[in-house]
């Protein structure tokens, strides 16, 4: 009988099923995951948006801002997929694509245009994708073709790969540096010199780490060469050394030294390391590079063991630093000091705090912190958010707008904060920006005495910043990137020309 509505038991029947498609809607919403108000509109204090780009609803790790001839590229290195989506679409192509890279063309920030992508390998999270990437310019590079611009990026979790980007919208494939690996994570390289630190998967070697650094001589990206493995003592091939440290993180050079990281959320671990001797090898030694405790001592001018509940995520250096509280205090008034970030990884704070660390490094074999950053948890109710509030990364950026001046740190469903640290002593919040949850936002879910319970919110996941002055965030959570400028007092702080 047809619901018409033109007889009684056509409305009672009528009725009853609009009552049960309302019942069905109202138990289909209730099983939809949370979104916090204040997550459906952006924050912002003394920091705007420029530009955004969706980056095709990819996970998103690291970016890297190239200045490219007359054009300013971003270089965006994504995680693996997940499992509601595990191959994103590619507009560009039409076709279902692993995570991998994505080049977009930020020459104007306000209409930042995506050129390509670049496939990686099959995987959810860290082990899929192709989350890190570095880019050199040939004629940096000692041995290059100095009309070529080169790309670094992992392959996944199992391989280091090169590749040609001189014509951004069509990057070519150059060599693979290293295959056959289960892990990779945050690698640094010298453009000026070409050597690379690749972090890498050890056991293939012996090792007892997943994650190691392997150095690479890249001045001539089109030929690789090997140099060493290293990693922290306790971790060589034959040790018994228990608890065994933690993995490497990353490194980052500055000078003739190299900052490491291990462990990113718990038991980390600072390294300062004399570059020079950490390629030449231990002279005393029969094999200078061999892995024994000896040799991997040789380098180290100093070693700082954090708490439990403290890592090493990003060891970003800062400098030469006139501190203005002591000018009056001889020869300590200009001091070096480490800008330490742990990471945040349980979602709706089921862990210890994490936050960003001032380390005084003046005296390299004595480091010592002097003093934290961090966001309080009340000023926006971020831990019943969702997702992961707390710490994650620095910006590494050398460039002098900001250096010395300010530092941006990814803070998850706090977002991005600016932080004045002219004064190292008493690190002070002058900006922030929180962008607003979209279509392409995941959710992210805790287990409950009743099963499971999701929420979608905002996952800042890594900053960096350009010689221009602006700042780009990515979104562990598929939100995309946002390009920002500070406003207000905060653009004060910074060395900006105009």
């Amino acid at each position: 009988m047809q619901l018409n509505g033109q007889n009684l038991y056509g409305r009672y029947t009528a009725f009853i099923l609009g009552a049960l498609l309302s019942c069905a809607c109202t138990i289909a919403s209730a099983a939809e995951p949370e979104v916090a108000p204040a997550s459906r509109n952006p924050e912002a204090k003394n920091m705007r948006l420029v530009g955004w780009n969706d980056l095709q609803a990819r996970s998103a790790y690291q970016p890297v801002v190239h200045h490219q001839g007359n054009r300013w590229i971003a270089y965006i290195g994504h995680h693996g997929g997940t499992t509601e989506i595990p191959q994103p679409l590619n507009p560009l192509t039409n076709q279902k694509e692993n995570n991998g890279t994505s080049i977009v063309d930020v020459t104007d920030p306000a209409k930042p245009r995506y050129l390509t992508h670049i496939p990686g390998e099959p995987g959810m999270g860290e082990q899929g994708g192709a989350q890190m990437v570095r880019v050199c310019d040939g004629k940096t590079l000692p041995k290059a073709d100095a009309s070529k611009v080169y790309m670094l990026r992992t392959g996944g979790s199992s391989s280091q790969q090169i590749w040609d980007v001189t014509t951004p919208e069509r990057p070519t494939l150059l060599t693979t540096v290293i295959s056959g690996l289960k892990d990779t994570h945050k690698n640094w390289w010298e453009c000026d010199t070409g050597i690379a630190y690749l972090i890498s998967d050890g056991r293939p070697d012996g090792w007892r780490t997943k994650r190691m650094t392997k150095i690479y001589d890249l001045s001539d990206p089109a030929n690789p060469k090997f140099i060493r493995n290293f990693a922290l003592v306790g971790q060589e091939p034959g040790s018994k050394m228990e608890p065994m440290p933690q993995d490497t993180h990353g490194p980052i050079v500055r000078g003739n030294r190299v900052y490491f990281g291990y462990g990113t959320l718990l038991a980390g671990t600072i390294q300062i390391i004399d570059r020079d001797k950490l390629l030449k090898g231990n002279p005393a030694s029969k094999e200078p590079y061999a892995p024994t405790a000896e040799n991997l001592l040789y380098p180290q001018i100093s070693r700082l063991d954090l708490s439990p509940f403290i890592g090493a995520h990003t060891t970003f250096p800062v400098l030469g630093m006139d501190v203005p509280d002591l000018e009056h205090f001889g020869k300590y008034s200009k001091r070096d000091f480490l800008v330490v970030v742990n990471e945040s990884t349980q979602n709706e704070c089921r862990e210890d705090y994490h936050m960003m660390f001032m380390v005084d490094i003046t005296t390299e074999t004595k480091p010592f912190s002097v003093s934290n950053f961090h966001v309080p948890e009340k000023s926006g109710n971020f831990c019943s958010r969702g997702g992961r509030f707390g710490t994650h990364s620095s910006n590494e950026d050398m460039g002098p707008i900001y250096y010395k001046k300010m530092v941006f740190i990814s803070w998850f469903n706090a977002g991005v904060r600016a932080v004045d640290i002219r004064n190292p002593f008493s690190p002070k919040e002058v900006a922030y920006y929180i962008p607003a949850i979209n279509k392409n936002t995941s959710k992210r879910c805790v287990k409950t005495a009743d099963g499971e319970r999701c929420k979608i919110a905002i996952q800042t996941n890594n900053a960096e910043v350009d010689d221009r002055g602006y700042v780009y965030i990515v979104d562990r959570a598929n939100t995309g990137m946002h390009i920002l400028e500070l406003t207000g007092e905060a653009r004060k702080v910074a060395n900006f020309t105009k």
